[in-house]
């Protein structure tokens, strides 16, 4: 089989629109790569394809649990082999596309097996709040504080927990993740930044006017998970439909808060070495490095 081929960009890039077209051409259907979309019911906020892209190129790993469920990097690599399998089975490529690069590592690196999670210490790590954590995992692990956001509550918490579980740092024990493990094109949309500015708030507005809110509203009304109400374009409606902010101001902080995630996602990206970078939505280019 040909190499499988992985489509990453920031949120907001345009790399969806671009995958559909790279799949048709290759003969190939799409894994997604995006630890929101596996999500029913969340779907303006997520950007998930339309109808019209779904009928293009067949997807996989978009709508497979309910946000009521937890969904992690152990579970996204055990569904994407099993989906990569049954697309090569079936003689077609593999062509993963999203943005989530914490994913994309397990996948392509490996899953780091640490301690179990405890949950008592994780609450407490929670209530120390991320400036504390990181403050901490400086003293302990200045690599991985190197590494990770300042608020990056998530990851702080896990990095710290690993250390007081196991009083070794979780940049030590994951130096075994230091090159691919798998043979692949990857491939990453670089976009300008003013221009991706622009797209971020452009779709903000056009989330709104799809119904985030009215979204928000019907996810609130049935057991939703954290990791759901937290998502950039989430919590920011659920702050305002509980009276903490007015929907203008809303606009702005979804705004606001993708393009940081957007800034972080290519930070992430930018510490991959195999990545070849593709200007703008190329997709002739894509093709020609899919070939090569």
């Amino acid at each position: 089989m040909p190499r499988p081929v992985f489509l990453l960009g920031p949120t907001a890039s345009g790399k969806h629109e671009a995958a559909v077209e790279l799949a048709r051409r290759l003969g190939g259907e799409l894994i997604s790569v995006d630890s929101m979309k596996v999500y029913r019911g969340m779907d303006v906020g997520t950007a998930k394809p339309t109808g019209e892209m779904r009928r293009a190129a067949p997807h996989h790993l978009i709508d497979i649990c309910d946000p009521s469920e937890a969904y992690n990097a152990g579970r996204f690599v055990a569904d994407a082999r099993r989906a990569q399998a049954d697309v090569e089975s079936r003689g077609r490529r593999a062509v993963f596309v999203g943005g989530t690069a914490l994913y994309y590592k397990a996948y392509m690196y490996g899953l780091f097996e640490g301690p179990p999670a405890d949950e008592e210490l994780r609450r407490e790590l929670v209530a120390m709040g991320a400036p504390r954590l990181h403050e901490e995992l400086s003293r302990v692990d200045p690599a991985a504080a190197e590494r990770l956001h300042p608020n990056d509550l998530k990851r702080l918490v896990r990095a710290v927990e690993v250390y007081r579980k196991t009083g070794r740092p979780i940049s030590a024990a994951q130096t075994q993740f230091d090159r691919p493990k798998l043979d692949a094109v990857v491939l990453c949309v670089r976009v300008e930044r003013d221009a991706l500015r622009r797209r971020i708030e452009e779709r903000t507005r056009r989330m709104l006017a799809a119904g985030l809110v009215e979204e928000v509203r019907a996810l609130l009304a049935r057991p939703w998970g954290r990791e759901g109400r937290q998502a950039v374009g989430y919590r920011e409606v659920v702050a305002h439909l509980e009276g903490r902010l007015p929907i203008e101001e809303a606009q702005r902080e979804i705004a606001r808060n993708t393009w940081t995630l957007a800034r972080r996602q290519m930070q992430w990206f930018r510490s991959f070495r195999e990545v070849r970078w593709i200007d703008g939505l190329d997709v002739d280019r894509m093709e020609a490095e899919c070939a090569s």
